[in-house]
């Protein structure tokens, strides 16, 4: 009799590496592996990687670290972004016994044979050129919402960015089999859908990257909002030029698709966005927000912005400050500029001593707590829905308005996974919204 094998899976970035994780662990699942947490002892350790920036190079290390410590003889394999990108990097780290890139990942059971401790890691990462073809991917870990995968690689060339190296050309699934994940994740009791991919305005381009579009991005959210078995979609970061105003005035008045919005910035000088390459300028991106906020009152809005990029002066800085300052938005996600590989940022001169780029960026994140507390406080006595989740976290049970107001409540089981109407009550001393429930018939799913 076979002894069954512990998996766990250890996920760096974004929700589209967690979408990919749970896919993985699937197969996993259905190949007689048993799952364990991250923090538990395990006979594999998978960890899907990012390199997005430094601090999730070197997460990695620390995460590695840590495994080997809770099995010195684990199996440890490193997939995602920086796998691709660094392979040998990502082989030199002790413990770590095999390093897959983006297309190997998905066939991961073909590689890690007996489980024997390698030592010399094995490599198997195909040329990022060469991949051109689409997997299907959504979490179904978690009870309350699950990120649904409908986009894969980018054509954009934005000069700070490695993730066209690591995730190739952009491809998407077809809406056929965007809908039917739709109803498989429905029936597993999941309120909300988060569409998530590296570029998902550009929705459309098919498998080998066809450049003609089959549908749209605008196609797949009208599709979309007609299902009959889910109560939340989430669009999770767009392009501001790829969010048009007939999306926008669609959202408006969407069954299903909440307000909420996250549209990197990245910088409020047009300067910088042109050494950035990227496809808009200031003008385009507040009249996109102005066109949310007009049409869409009580909107969440959601900023990317970089700080520190090369041949950002003060005065660009404080350019960027001031448009940020200026615009109704409700919080940021602030990142420190930092250098990577094989980008022609990396090269580009004047690049900002960090320690600058460090003060900007505490600038920055200071600028989205009052944002948010503006928005926050904008919201009290306004009656919305919150979706709960399913966690006792210290005797506390939290949620998410469909404007993505962050709930905190006294745990009560009964609540959990459910969406109940409620009364935006107060802000409390850790910054969390409270509520009352509203009489009246609880929100079906």
């Amino acid at each position: 009799m076979s002894v069954i094998k512990k998996v766990a899976f250890y996920t760096l970035g974004c929700k589209l590496n967690f979408s990919e994780t749970s896919t993985i662990s699937r197969d996993f699942q259905s190949n007689n592996y048993k799952i364990v947490t991250a923090s538990k002892k395990a006979d594999i350790y998978v960890i899907n990687t990012c390199s997005v920036t430094q601090n999730a190079d070197n997460k990695f290390k620390s995460v590695v670290r840590k495994m080997n410590r809770l099995n010195p003889n684990a199996f440890i394999v490193a997939i995602g972004c920086y796998a691709q990108l660094k392979p040998n990097e990502l082989s030199d780290v002790k413990g770590v016994d095999l390093v897959l890139g983006a297309n190997e990942k998905f066939n991961i059971l073909d590689y890690i044979g007996d489980l024997s401790k390698n030592k010399h890691p094995n490599i198997y990462s195909c040329d990022i050129s060469s991949v051109d073809n689409y997997i299907s991917s959504y979490s179904s870990n978690d009870r309350t919402r699950a990120f649904l995968k409908v986009q894969d690689g980018c054509d954009y060339k934005c000069t700070y960015c490695t993730i066209p190296l690591a995730r190739g050309i952009s491809r998407s699934d077809t809406l056929e089999n965007i809908k039917n994940n739709v109803e498989i994740i429905a029936s597993e009791g999941v309120k909300e859908i988060v569409l998530t991919g590296v570029n998902i305005g550009d929705y459309g381009k098919g498998e080998y990257g066809n450049k003609k579009h089959e549908s749209t991005f605008f196609d797949l959210v009208k599709q979309l909002d007609e299902s009959e078995n889910i109560s939340r979609f989430r669009i999770s970061s767009i392009e501001p030029n790829l969010l048009s105003k007939e999306i926008i005035s669609f959202l408006a008045n969407s069954r299903l698709f909440v307000p909420h919005f996250h549209i990197p910035l990245q910088s409020g000088s047009n300067q910088i966005l042109k050494s950035m390459k990227r496809r808009y300028n200031k003008d385009l991106y507040i009249d996109r927000i102005n066109h949310i906020n007009d049409t869409i009152p009580n909107a969440c809005i959601g900023v990317d912005v970089i700080v520190g990029f090369p041949g950002e002066t003060d005065e660009y800085f404080m350019e960027t400050l001031d448009f940020l300052k200026e615009l109704k938005i409700s919080y940021l996600h602030v990142f420190t500029y930092s250098e990577r590989n094989n980008t022609l940022a990396s090269t580009m001169n004047f690049q900002v001593p960090k320690e600058v780029r460090t003060k900007r960026s505490m600038t920055l994140r200071s600028l989205s707590d009052k944002k948010r507390r503006v928005f926050y406080e904008s919201q009290i006595g306004l009656d919305k829905t919150v979706l709960y989740e399913t966690e006792n976290r210290r005797g506390y049970i939290y949620g998410y308005t469909e404007n993505y107001l962050r709930v905190r409540m006294p745990w009560n089981p009964e609540l959990a996974n459910k969406l109940k109407p409620v009364r935006i009550n107060e802000i409390d001393k850790d910054g969390y919204i409270r509520v009352e429930e509203k009489m009246q018939e609880e929100c079906l799913a």
